[in-house]
């Protein structure tokens, strides 16, 4: 009785994570958007710079504080990285238009109701002037 337990709960696990694919999922929000019509020309991922701190051999105008959240959406994923919020916030500069993003920090890898695994990224989409 109990070993058909268990391989009934192992074929539920099993199924749950071919079922809920292979991606992690993440979220992503803009605070105090400056973007007019003319910056807000997307840009290539590759393209947009990171720094932890500020540049100060450019100047440059803020299009807006950027926050990104990358989940781990089952147990059997792979646990968030920096890397995985630098490419979220690379791609949601480009949106913006941004050449950089500056000012990065990281919060902590925590479970929550929705997700096995989160780590949040913030920083400022910036365009150079000319």
């Amino acid at each position: 009785m109990q070993f058909r337990y268990i391989s009934r709960l192992a074929a539920i696990a099993l199924l749950t994570a071919t079922v809920s694919g292979c991606a992690t999922w993440s979220t992503a929000t803009v605070d105090g958007s400056n973007v007019t019509t003319a910056a807000a020309q997307a840009t290539s991922p590759s393209q947009v710079k990171l720094s932890d701190g500020d540049i100060v051999d450019r100047k440059y105008t803020s299009l807006g504080d950027i926050t990104v959240t990358v989940n781990k959406t089952t147990v059997f994923h792979p646990t968030p990285t920096r890397e995985m919020v630098n490419v979220k916030l690379q791609e949601k500069g480009a949106e913006l238009g941004a050449d950089a993003v500056i000012f990065i920090r990281y919060g902590d890898v925590g479970v929550s109701m929705f997700s096995w695994g989160s780590l949040e990224g913030k920083g400022r989409a910036i365009k150079f002037l000319p």
